[in-house]
């Protein structure tokens, strides 16, 4: 049988066992794109990635929506998405994506002109201490507070995300050592307004905005994400923020047809860049289900 589209899940979410308010919304997300990819006369199925029986050639298109495995098991997950590009197209684009999966897109982004947190890259394989990488951000980058956030080039769900401060630095030594051997890293100046008010992010698809939440993190975390606590509010953002976020997605390789923008203001009180996620972003379809139909839409115009 062949498909139009195939939505695109990791193992996790194929008929749980189990059931959580997490994983409850997880099926509901998926369902509304499902569903909304169907009503435009679309043959549309939901697949995990890493299913051995399906044929990834029977299908015209794999949207990536909930693979949220990948960077636990990015080795296999890198080969099966260089093999499966070859049999299939993928929405957002194989550049996008391979562009976006490594945070390295954010020094494209600042190029371009899109204010980011000051961030210094460590690359793997690099024989250099946490001490000594610290303080190359203090010199060249002019890291304003004493504590820094340090996390992975390739990661999601604050996975390795770490809050240092200068005076425990040697405490991190360790891990630091164990992680650059195996993987590119940051150091990100610490952001005071993503604790104090929040991170909103911004739905923008096919280039137009769409809708946004504002995530809190719990009091006494710094990570907004609800894996660790955090809350999720539906707000309406500015002028300036759609503005900021919309000029975002223009500045990447191409335009994708979704993205999710988190931005936040920084230590010097502008609007900046936390991430643009195009890969596969939560995108709070069920605070929003129109933005489900406006997705399809958009997918249908673009591809069909």
């Amino acid at each position: 049988m062949s498909y139009d589209a195939v939505v695109l899940t990791d193992p996790r979410y194929i008929n749980p066992i189990k059931q959580s308010v997490y994983i409850d919304n997880v099926l509901l997300e998926d369902r509304l794109v499902l569903e909304a990819l169907q009503k435009h006369g679309l043959k549309a199925v939901r697949k995990s990635w890493d299913d051995p029986d399906f044929d990834w050639s029977s299908t015209k298109y794999a949207l990536f929506r909930t693979t949220w495995d990948y960077f636990d098991r990015f080795p296999e997950f890198s080969k099966w998405l260089e093999a499966t590009s070859k049999k299939t197209k993928f929405i957002n684009s194989k550049k996008l994506i391979y562009w976006n999966i490594d945070k390295h897109y954010l020094q494209d982004l600042s190029i371009a002109g899109v204010t980011i947190p000051k961030t210094y890259f460590v690359e793997k394989g690099t024989q250099i201490s946490l001490k000594e990488a610290y303080y190359h951000t203090v010199e060249e980058l002019k890291f304003k507070p004493s504590t820094f956030i340090l996390k992975p080039c390739v990661s999601g769900a604050a996975r390795h995300t770490y809050k240092i401060q200068k005076e425990s630095i040697e405490d991190f030594e360790g891990i630091f050592k164990q992680l650059i051997a195996e993987e590119a890293m940051m150091l990100q100046e610490f952001q005071e307004n993503i604790v104090k008010e929040g991170e909103i992010s911004m739905m923008v698809f096919n280039g137009e905005f769409t809708h946004a939440v504002l995530k809190i993190a719990k009091p006494g975390d710094f990570r907004v994400q609800d894996d660790f606590g955090g809350t999720v509010h539906q707000i309406k953002p500015s002028t300036a923020q759609i503005d900021f976020a919309t000029s975002v997605v223009h500045a990447a390789p191409e335009l994708p047809i979704y993205a999710r923008v988190d931005i936040f203001k920084d230590n010097s009180g502008n609007w900046a860049l936390a991430e643009l996620e195009i890969f596969e972003p939560e995108l709070w379809f069920r605070l929003n289900p129109k933005a489900a139909a406006i997705l399809a839409q958009s997918i249908v115009k673009m591809y069909f």
